[in-house]
């Protein structure tokens, strides 16, 4: 159905029928701009003028002209003042004073004393040099006289002319005049002349000592060095950091805040000195103002180190040269010296060197490992780099997971017992089973008679927070990741950490930006050695290092991702930290994936030949509870040392490493564990028969291996 419209506004424009002639419009052309006014223009003359580059160069020169002669000025003054005064003295005083050297200081006062001493000396003496001078002129010029009045005398006898008798005077005399007559000429221009060479020499001056801001300096002149540590500039950056408290207690000190600092030591690429706080001020007031202090200092944030020693109210600065940290700090020792061999009990792993400058090598003597930080910062480098180390050593065995899974660790293949590499949950699964195949391992060695000395085994983990964060479940719904009492790594982890150190079965871990999840607490409390590399926030620093170490002054989330990557945070009794530190800052060794290689070769050429397994072969199935029936037998019960031998003689490779945990861990899981009758423990048929029944009508087979 059909509507009509009807338009209640009736268009101004009607329709143009079809029949219509074609009208054509014609645009007129947009009438043309106005010209530009004259002070728009001459404005953007002006600035066009000012802005352009040969123009700020010429500026740039102009100023550094004019403040190099000003500044030379400024120096020359100086120096006369220093040369005519005891100031210079006076300053080195204070200096020595300031930095505690007070033998220095007593030296210096006897050099100024000595000076003043020679200066009354020369005072005295202007007393009486008029009279001496004049004398000394009178004499002079009466023996001048004598001597060419006798040249005279001589010169008349030769020449039989007593007339000669003066011509020497007269010829000294005429002499003279010439020299009063260049002097009466040149003098003039002299004094025209002279103040343009003295302007010269200020100028000179200047430009020899760069006496001009840097910006005005040359492109290839300009030096980004920031200012050299002296006691007045510390105490000159404490006062201006912002703590109230502290600027008072600077300004009402006699000394100026000198006595707040120890000495200025040389430490590596840069300095350290204690700085004694006073009294209301604390020490993490000092720590939380990091950048402004080394900004004070004429530095960036991460060339300044805040570190808290045993000495009360005391904090330690440790200022680098500028951009020192920037450079690289070369090849490690295991690559330069062919000749290094390692040594696991006694010897230290050659890691890098600490901010001083000073070598940092690494024991890693019953020491459970953990190195984490962001990702792509050198954590594997840096882990790899100390296996390199171990594997010098023929007695050291590995076991290797890498989770990552792109090579890192291939060098290591036909050195490692087993390596496994790959990201996904079956190479968590496997990596699992090589944990708790060592944790089995160390079971065995526990067992041992007492004084068994026993191979380092090296279980390694590389980004162990795959394998937390896994959710792979196995046959029994036990979950191979997470951090509750039935997660498989992490109770093969624990139980290594508990007791493995004992018996030389240690724990390696390098993982990334820890979390609660990624990293369970219990586990990375376990390591004795821990190190980070850049981290984000202070709270997954102290996941890193702990509580103790941040709170001594260990950063590593002041670090910068990128720019110091390879540069690690360590909290560990196994490297040398200085006295009243909780940590140190170790910048590690960079080994390619060529000199891994070569280091490899040579360890393994230290070995007979080792088997590398890629995956844990999984053993024959076998029924635990049904073989422990079948060898208990129609006996009501048996003593668990018998049933252990007969389980090892039915099927040894599946039992023949058991111990008692084993058999009663298979016994708990069925509710038919072992008990003591007679005192000695023993296992009981009918609570075996009774296990097998209820499994069996609950249709689910055990199966252990």
């Amino acid at each position: 159905m059909s509507e009509n419209v009807v338009h209640l506004h009736k268009p101004t424009d009607p329709p143009t029928p079809d029949t219509a002639p074609t009208v054509l419009t014609v645009v007129p052309d947009a009438p043309p701009a106005g010209p530009v006014p004259l002070w728009v223009r001459s404005g953007r003359a002006v600035r066009h003028a000012v802005t352009h580059d040969t123009t700020k160069t010429a500026a740039r020169s102009v100023a550094r002209h004019s403040l190099y002669t000003f500044n030379g000025g400024r120096i020359v003054a100086r120096r006369t003042w220093d040369g005519r005064t005891g100031s210079r003295y006076e300053r080195m005083i204070r200096a020595a004073e300031a930095a505690g050297n007070l033998e220095m200081a007593h030296e210096w006062e006897e050099k100024l004393q000595r000076f003043r001493a020679a200066r009354h000396h020369r005072r005295m003496d202007l007393l009486h040099s008029p009279m001496d001078a004049a004398k000394g002129v009178a004499v002079g010029a009466g023996v001048s006289v004598g001597v060419l009045v006798a040249l005279g005398v001589v010169l008349a006898i030769n020449t039989k002319d007593v007339g000669d008798v003066i011509t020497p005077l007269g010829a000294t005399i005429d002499f003279i005049a010439l020299l009063i007559r260049i002097v009466q000429v040149v003098w003039g221009p002299a004094l025209s002349i002279g103040p343009f060479l003295a302007l010269f020499a200020l100028w000179s001056v200047g430009r020899k000592q760069q006496a001009a801001p840097n910006w005005a300096l040359p492109v290839n002149a300009r030096s980004d060095e920031g200012e050299p540590i002296t006691p007045s500039i510390v105490v000159k950056a404490l006062r201006d950091l912002g703590v109230p408290a502290l600027g008072r207690a600077i300004k009402e000190m006699g000394d100026a805040g000198a006595s707040m600092l120890g000495p200025i030591r040389i430490a590596g690429c840069g300095v350290e000195v204690d700085v004694t706080l006073p009294s209301g001020v604390s020490t993490n007031e000092v720590q939380g103002k990091r950048r402004k202090l080394a900004e004070n200092l004429t530095r960036h944030e991460h060339e300044v180190f805040i570190t808290i020693p045993q000495a009360a109210r005391t904090v330690r600065l440790w200022v680098a040269d500028s951009g020192a940290l920037d450079e690289p700090i070369g090849p490690s020792p295991l690559v330069t010296d062919e000749s290094m061999t390692a040594d696991y009990a006694k010897g230290k792993a050659p890691w890098g060197q600490d901010l001083r400058g000073d070598a940092a090598a690494l024991s890693l003597y019953q020491r459970h490992l953990l190195i984490t930080g962001l990702s792509n910062q050198g954590k594997t480098v840096a882990l790899r780099s100390l296996a390199l180390w171990l594997a010098l050593d023929k007695s050291v065995q590995f076991l290797m997971g890498d989770l990552k899974g792109v090579g890192d660790w291939n060098m290591f293949d036909g050195l490692a017992t087993t390596l496994i590499q790959g990201p996904t949950d079956e190479h968590v699964i496997q990596v699992t089973e090589m944990v708790e195949g060592a944790v089995d391992e160390m079971n065995r060695r526990i067992q041992a008679p007492p004084g068994t000395v026993f191979p380092p085994l090296i279980v390694l983990v590389d980004e162990a927070q795959v394998a937390f964060m896994c959710p792979a479940k196995d046959d029994q719904k036990r979950p191979y990741g997470g951090s509750k009492a039935n997660s498989r790594y992490f109770m093969a982890v624990r139980k290594i950490h508990n007791q493995g150190r004992a018996v030389n079965v240690l724990m390696w871990q390098g993982t990334q930006d820890p979390t609660n999840e990624n990293l369970p607490k219990l586990v990375r409390e376990g390591a004795h050695t821990r190190a980070s590399l850049a981290l984000g926030t202070e709270s997954q620093a102290r996941m890193a290092l702990g509580d103790k170490a941040v709170d001594g002054g260990a950063a590593p989330n002041l670090l910068r991702p990128g720019l110091d990557r390879g540069t690690l945070v360590v909290a560990s009794d196994g490297v040398t930290i200085p006295a009243g530190q909780s940590s140190i800052t170790v910048r590690t060794h960079y080994i390619d994936d060529d000199a891994a290689e070569a280091l490899t070769d040579r360890a393994k050429a230290l070995r007979d030949g080792v088997t590398t397994r890629h995956a844990i072969e999984s053993e024959e199935a076998h029924d635990s509870l049904a073989d422990i029936a079948a060898v208990v037998g129609d006996a009501p019960r048996v003593r668990t040392k018998d049933v252990l031998a007969r389980l090892a003689t039915r099927n040894p490779e599946a039992y023949g490493g058991w111990s008692f945990i084993d058999l009663k861990r298979v016994l708990d899981d069925a509710d038919a564990g072992p008990y003591k009758s007679d005192g000695v423990m023993v296992v009981a048929r009918d609570r075996i028969v009774r296990a097998l029944a209820d499994r069996d009508s609950g249709g689910s087979a055990s199966a252990a291996g």
